[in-house]
């Protein structure tokens, strides 16, 4: 069952994550860091948005490949993202599937730019398992915080815009 994912022409099996790398939060330190950037625009007045990616194919890669593939390609996405992000946004791993992104500073449309190079960005990315390629797709939804959402609450509507038909995009690899 070998599998390996490549950005572009990355293999993981000659380049791996660098050791030590912090791929995303946990979710517990992910609802720690909303929180903060909640309180933190509500006191200076500022935008955030929240970014959700969600790799809707990962339970058929982990079930045909097992878990270490799944783990890769998830890895591999935060850090792809990463590459399309300030130094101060943070993505996190809310749950098994998905990715949030904490983009503070930044309202609704300057979100939807940022959605939008992720999305390029991740187009790049290759899985390939048992010698044959296999389709990432991902799912990006978009949400603004308001006064009256808390950090669930975000993370809620910024799921809710990955399930809307008029969602950002839906891309496979």
């Amino acid at each position: 069952m070998m599998g390996r994912m490549r950005p572009g022409n990355l293999d993981l099996r000659a380049d791996p994550l660098p050791a030590g790398a912090i791929v995303c939060l946990s979710a517990p330190e992910l609802a720690d860091r909303m929180e903060e950037e909640i309180n933190r625009a509500g006191r200076h007045g500022t935008p955030l948005s929240c970014l959700v990616v969600v790799i809707e194919n990962l339970d058929e890669l982990r079930q045909a490949h097992g878990g270490e593939l799944s783990e890769q390609t998830l890895a591999y996405v935060s850090e792809a993202l990463r590459h399309e992000l300030r130094r101060f946004d943070r993505v996190g791993r809310p749950s098994e599937g998905e990715l949030a992104v904490l983009l503070p500073g930044a309202d609704e449309p300057h979100g939807e730019i940022v959605a939008r190079r992720a999305l390029e960005r991740l187009r790049a990315i290759k899985v390939e398992a048992d010698g044959a390629r296999r389709p990432l797709r991902v799912s990006v939804g978009l949400a603004a915080w308001r006064e009256d959402l808390g950090g669930e609450e975000l993370l809620a509507q910024t799921r809710a815009a990955v399930r809307r038909e008029n969602g950002l995009e839906t891309i496979e690899t």
